[in-house]
């Protein structure tokens, strides 16, 4: 797929949908925790600023220090730069035990002037082949991007820029499993993957581009901690409305357009993948 360049697209796609979120400040120090890499993650500029590198050897990653109960949470990530084929930034959302619930971003890397692939996926109770994935109509090496992933009791969206690309919603009622029972702690990595990530693994990491970089900053959490099987969040508080917002109309009809314009894989229109019938949700209207 091209990037889009007519002008009247643009235009209509500024008009169509909200601005950025703006972020204060925040000290990464007070929020994550370095987690593996033997130095190949940092935190720099009195901790504004969050690295990960990777190199032959290894990546590296971090971990929120707290875990979630239902969140809303924005990152703003700065993605490898160049030749990247090969890497994967992994940003998502994971709960522990065999029967894990997960909210997976994952930036698959590409050669010079090749967009990226977002790829995302949805695990509940350690089920997954859920993946939809998306090209992005901007660079993501060239500056910072807010890519965020909201998750109540209704639904889990992701956005990027504000802008919704995937929904998956509870549709516990025609039994499909829903994460709701288990804390999710926020997780990022970046790595190599060049068995898959690019091309299916025809086209490998050049590691003569190493160390392969991708940066972090204004790290968001409006969630409700989960600490010693009590949530710190109370329904009834007007301040925790988003724990049962949906979507209304004009956000619909903002998925709709960003789905039609920029997917490029959904796993709900795979029938070569799946031969005895689609998963459950793909078969009722829903745009899960």
């Amino acid at each position: 797929m091209a990037v889009f360049s007519s002008v009247a697209l643009v235009i209509v796609f500024l008009i169509f949908t909200p601005p950025m979120v703006a972020f204060a400040g925040i000290n990464l120090y007070q929020d994550v925790d370095i987690t593996w890499g033997e130095g190949r993650g940092k935190i720099v500029n009195n901790g504004e600023l969050l690295t990960l590198s990777l190199d032959r050897a290894s990546g590296s990653g971090f971990q929120s220090k707290n875990e979630f109960l239902y969140s809303k949470i924005d990152t703003q990530i700065k993605l490898v730069h160049g030749n990247s084929a090969g890497t994967v930034t992994a940003y998502y959302l994971r709960s522990e035990g065999l029967s894990w619930d997960e909210l997976d971003f994952e930036f698959l890397g590409n050669l010079s002037g090749d967009p990226y692939i977002v790829h995302t996926n949805v695990f509940t109770q350690g089920k997954g082949n859920r993946e939809q994935q998306f090209y992005l109509w901007f660079d993501p090496t060239a500056d910072f991007h807010t890519y965020s992933v909201h998750w109540n009791s209704v639904h889990v969206v992701f956005y990027v820029d504000g802008k919704p690309i995937r929904e998956f919603k509870n549709l516990e009622g025609v039994g499909v499993p829903y994460p709701k029972n288990q804390p999710m702690r926020l997780y990022s990595s970046l790595w190599n993957a060049d068995d898959w990530a690019t091309r299916g693994g025809l086209v490998k990491t050049d590691w003569s581009q190493a160390p392969f970089t991708a940066s972090f900053r204004n790290f968001s959490a409006n969630g409700c901690v989960w600490s010693n099987g009590v949530s710190s969040c109370n329904s009834n508080s007007a301040h925790n409305a988003w724990l049962s917002q949906q979507f209304d109309s004009t956000s619909q009809k903002r998925l709709e357009w960003i789905r039609k314009k920029y997917m490029i894989y959904n796993y709900c229109t795979d029938t070569k993948r799946f031969p005895q019938g689609l998963p459950i949700e793909c078969t009722i209207r829903t745009n899960s």
